[in-house]
């Protein structure tokens, strides 16, 4: 049987200033909850407001931008007629999905609704 390794000092701080940047990012009030809404594919602007109930526009803006910037999502405009714009997520958000999907399950058995 294998011994349960303990990690050292140094991984230990490592891991926990990664994770504070990340829920630093990820916990900024609605950024999970886009990219959640991104998992199944592009949206609009308009699409993201009404599935983000309580978000102001100037907000959602905010968020998209700041999520653009970090390369989670890309803005994509079609130059139609008429011209739409749509939000995706990069590899770079993709890779999040296994770990928004084991933080969902967590919630689902573990908070109390």
């Amino acid at each position: 049987m294998r011994e349960k390794q303990t990690p050292a000092p140094d991984d230990e701080r490592a891991c926990s200033v990664a994770l504070t940047r990340a829920f630093e990012f990820l916990g900024k009030r609605w950024n999970g909850v886009l990219l959640a809404n991104l998992m199944d594919g592009p949206a609009g602007y308009a699409e993201l407001k009404r599935a983000v109930s309580g978000i102001s526009d100037s907000v959602l803006s905010d968020r998209l931008s700041q999520l653009t910037a970090a390369g989670l999502i890309e803005r994509d405009i079609d130059g139609g007629p008429p011209i739409t714009v749509s939000y995706r997520l990069t590899a770079r958000g993709q890779a999040l999905l296994p770990a928004l999907q084991e933080l969902s399950a967590w919630a689902e058995k573990n908070l109390d609704s």
